[in-house]
C-alpha cells in the first residue's frame, strides 16, 4: 500500500510539471448545462447519428465508490464503427490500446463534463502508419458529437 501511495504521489508531481496548455491541446472537452442522465442520453444519440455504435459503457463511479471514494456519476462511453475497428486492428495492431474511441462523461455540480483524447494526436504517436486522414476524420466526428450534446 505504501508503494502504491508513492507511485501516486510521484505521478501527481510529474503531472504538475506538464504545461497546462500542452494537456489542453491533447484533449477535446465540453461543459454542458444539463443533468448527467440527460447529457448521457444525448451523447449516445449523437454518437449513433454520427454513424458509430456504442460498444460499451463503463461505470467508473461504481468502482470508485466500492473503493471508498465519494463520486458523482462518472462513465466512459466506448464507440466505433465495428468494421473500421476490425480493419484497423488487422493492419495496425499498435492502435489497439486507443480503440474503440471513448468519451469520458461525468457530473460536476449542476453541469456535466465530456472529455476525450483528441484522435488527431494519434498521428504524432504513429506518424509512420500514415493514418492522418482517418485520425482527422475521427477528430471532426468527435467534435460534431460533442457540439451536438452542447447544443441540445
Amino acid at each position: 500500500m505504501k508503494n502504491y501511495r508513492k507511485i501516486l504521489i510521484g505521478f501527481f508531481l510529474v503531472t504538475l510539471t506538464i504545461p497546462i496548455s500542452a494537456i489542453a491541446d491533447d484533449l477535446i472537452m465540453r461543459r454542458v448545462s444539463m443533468s448527467f442522465p440527460e447529457a448521457m442520453s444525448t451523447l449516445q444519440s449523437a454518437i449513433a447519428k454520427e454513424g458509430f455504435k456504442v460498444t460499451r459503457v463503463q461505470r467508473v463511479d461504481v468502482g470508485l465508490t466500492a473503493s471508498g471514494y465519494k463520486t458523482a456519476e462518472y462513465r466512459i462511453v466506448f464507440f466505433m464503427n465495428e468494421k473500421t475497428v476490425h480493419d484497423i486492428v488487422k493492419r495496425q495492431p499498435e492502435l489497439i490500446p486507443f480503440l474503440p474511441l471513448k468519451i469520458t462523461i461525468f457530473a460536476e455540480g449542476d453541469e456535466t463534463i465530456l472529455v476525450t483524447l483528441n484522435p488527431a494526436k494519434l498521428n504524432e504517436f504513429f506518424p509512420e502508419i500514415k493514418m492522418n486522414k482517418e485520425f482527422s476524420e475521427w477528430e471532426a466526428a468527435v467534435n460534431r458529437i460533442l457540439d451536438k450534446v452542447q447544443s441540445e
